[in-house]
């Protein structure tokens, strides 16, 4: 497991940005969404060392619900 935060970079429907960010406040320490362009939906996810498998359990999850596209 990484012991440095990993970066990971996502288009999200940008009317959903602030969906995803509650989302991921509710898993304390998991992830933390940056937003770097809102009108095209470019976010950053700051993830923990360790919490890289639950941060992508709940990206994959909110898959169903939300358009999240990896970059």
């Amino acid at each position: 497991m990484p012991k440095t935060t990993v970066k990971k970079y996502y288009r999200v429907d940008r009317e959903q940005i602030h969906f995803l960010k509650f989302i991921l406040e509710g898993y304390d320490g998991v992830a933390v969404l940056t937003t770097i362009d809102p009108q095209k939906g470019l976010v950053v996810l700051y993830i923990g060392p360790g919490c890289q498998g639950m941060a992508d359990m709940i990206i994959q999850d909110l898959q169903r619900h939300i358009r999240i596209e990896p970059l």
